[in-house]
């Protein structure tokens, strides 16, 4: 079953160096790190931000063309964590039809943060990712890190 969660904050893992999307369960302790690359987090800063562009971006292009079929995103679902990598699906609904579109988490999250729309995450994918027990070392490592930093060390990203 999903839960839903929102998008917490986007910071600079200190080991790695790359950019991280930070989700947590809105009314728990559940956080789910996802590691993006660098196009993607600023896609994501903008929107955060609310930076808008002089020129459309490929996501403000998505959302027009959403827009112009006169339908909406309904909702965002973290589906998947295979090989260190996490799978999406984005929902469409018009006129009552629901569309799944497979999509990066990245480019979903984007979508659904200029949308309005909810972000869910699969329990599973919360299990696998370490939440729940069972962590791998990195996500144990940034999880102990998450605990101990400082909201304000999340930018202005925090929502």
């Amino acid at each position: 079953m999903p839960v839903e969660m929102k998008v917490k904050g986007l910071m600079i893992d200190p080991v790695s160096d790359m950019p991280i999307i930070v989700l947590k369960k809105p009314d728990g302790d559940a956080v789910l790190p996802i590691w993006v690359g660098m196009f993607e987090a600023n896609a994501i800063a903008m929107q955060l931000e609310k930076v808008v562009p002089p020129r459309p971006q490929t996501h403000d292009l998505i959302c027009s063309i959403i827009d112009t079929m006169h339908a909406r995103v309904q909702r965002v679902v973290i589906t998947d964590l295979r090989d260190s990598t996490y799978f999406a699906i984005l929902y469409l609904e018009r006129d009552g039809e629901i569309f799944q579109i497979d999509a990066r988490p990245s480019d979903a999250m984007v979508l659904a943060l200029r949308t309005n729309a909810p972000i869910f995450v699969e329990e599973a994918v919360l299990d696998a990712s370490g939440e729940d027990g069972g962590e791998s070392d990195e996500a144990e490592r940034l999880r102990k890190w998450l605990e101990g930093v400082d909201p304000e060390e999340l930018g202005r990203y925090e929502m």
